[in-house]
């Protein structure tokens, strides 16, 4: 019966980190997004796969920039935390 009650900690945002993080991730998938589209367009003209096989390819390697993508900001996030408190 004799319960303590803990107050909330007093949680911000560190938004130098969140602006760190956002900018980085913004050139990086440029670079990714950028590669996956260039490369379905020359892996599909080497191998002769026509329209269609480009945008297989294309979004192939646009989902795999997506979990690229996914797995930087995470571990971006250990390193540089959003929220201090």
């Amino acid at each position: 019966m004799n319960q303590t009650i803990q107050a909330p900690r007093d949680r911000r945002i560190n938004w130098t980190n969140v602006t760190t993080v956002l900018s980085a991730a913004i050139l990086i998938s440029a670079e990714v997004f950028g590669a996956a589209f260039a490369g379905g367009w020359a892996l599909a003209g080497l191998f002769g796969l026509g329209q269609y096989g480009v945008w297989a390819l294309q979004v192939i390697f646009f989902l795999a920039g997506m979990a690229v993508m996914m797995s930087f900001i995470r571990a971006a996030q250990r390193i540089e935390p959003f929220v201090e408190g």
